[in-house]
């Protein structure tokens, strides 16, 4: 554990960036289009010359923060803590943690974990890391085009988001496999978009060739159509937006009502709370799968840094390919369908780049 080794390291400065990230393309989800990613970035600087930074993306249904409500909790704990020890802000993003301010407390903890010199985040060698890739086009033309181009890239896993009508989701993802035709993994995302009928009516159509699995067609909250549909399902289940924390984790093992799990770094809490969570997954029997495709570039970085240690499966860390433009100077390589992770490179704010998808800004500091 990092914590066990900050010594005597301090924040002296925090910075607080409420970002407004419009995307390349519009992204498609059950409940409707995302076409900007609102961001808080937490940017930390220590008293010994160190900095680290961490960041939360808001999205309905994925957390029950708002942009606005954590942005405030950001600057009362922003304002507490300058000049604390790092050690003591782990200790305060845990509590916060636990009140259920997971994607705050993120943003937060991540920050003093880079400060801190985490080690996940230092790869010793250059690391690639399999992606997946969208398929977004509704139409054939559109969708046997992205299709080519992602394989014609190297990308091995696609997904297919469904959950919006039941028969044409059907007929869609019958017509892409038969496309695909074996050239690729395809793992379906419902994205809690089926009442219970139509979720189990989904699953038990579903033709299993060539479907790696089913992502969460039902409510986060519906545990008993959860372990129906692993019941019932010609595909393995896989629940994501059921799963909060531990807790969840361990339901779902007792319910069988999943063999993949998927977590994301916004819910763990940190970089070391993410490594527990995963392996607790595995330790229950279940196949974890990392990655936030609402995200931008620190928050999937983190968690390819964490995949390249701790998941043998794509990584559904694509997050940071969505937007327009990024902040890093020097944008994340992808190369084959991987996110490549260059030995002992550590990513920089490109600020001309922060400023102009800047909204507000705070920064604290204490002479």
């Amino acid at each position: 554990m990092v914590t066990e080794s900050l010594g005597d390291q301090r924040i002296a400065r925090i910075v607080l960036h409420r970002l407004r990230m419009p995307l390349r393309v519009p992204y498609k989800l059950a409940f409707g289009l995302v076409e900007a990613f609102d961001t808080m970035l937490v940017e930390f600087g220590g008293d010994k010359g160190g900095g680290g930074f961490g960041e939360a993306t808001f999205l309905p249904g994925y957390s029950e923060e708002s942009m606005g409500e954590a942005w405030g909790r950001a600057v009362v704990l922003a304002e507490k803590t300058v000049e604390e020890r790092v050690d003591r802000m782990v200790e305060l993003t845990a509590e916060l943690y636990r009140e259920g301010c997971a994607f705050t407390a993120t943003a937060f903890n991540t920050a003093s974990e880079m400060l801190a010199g985490h080690p996940m985040l230092m790869p010793a060698r250059r690391v690639a890391v399999p992606l997946l890739a969208i398929v977004n086009s509704d139409e054939p033309a559109g969708y046997e085009t992205e299709i080519e181009t992602h394989l014609a890239a190297g990308y091995g896993t696609l997904k297919v988001k469904v959950g919006f009508d039941l028969e044409p989701d059907l007929a869609r993802v019958e017509r892409i496999r038969r496309f695909v035709a074996g050239r690729a993994l395809i793992r379906v995302d419902g994205n809690q978009g089926y009442g219970r009928d139509d979720a189990l009516r989904f699953a038990a159509a579903l033709e299993p060739e060539g479907i790696e699995l089913l992502e969460q067609p039902a409510a986060a909250g519906d545990w008993e159509t959860a372990a129906e549909l692993a019941k019932i399902a010609r595909v393995p289940m896989m629940l994501d937006e059921s799963i909060f924390g531990i807790a969840d984790v361990e339901r779902a093992a007792e319910l069988g009502a999943a063999r993949y799990i998927k977590f994301k770094l916004m819910k763990a809490g940190g970089i070391d709370r993410l490594i527990a969570a995963l392996g607790r997954i595995r330790e229950l029997g279940m196949i974890p799968v990392l990655g936030n495709g609402v995200a931008g570039e620190v928050g999937c970085w983190m968690e390819g840094c964490v995949a390249a240690h701790a998941i043998d499966n794509a990584g559904e860390m694509n997050g940071f390919l969505k937007p327009a433009a990024g902040i890093f100077t020097h944008p994340i390589k992808v190369e084959n369908g991987m996110m490549i992770l260059e030995a002992g490179a550590m990513p920089a704010i490109d600020r001309a780049a922060l400023a102009a998808v800047t909204v507000e800004r705070r920064e604290f500091a204490k002479q």
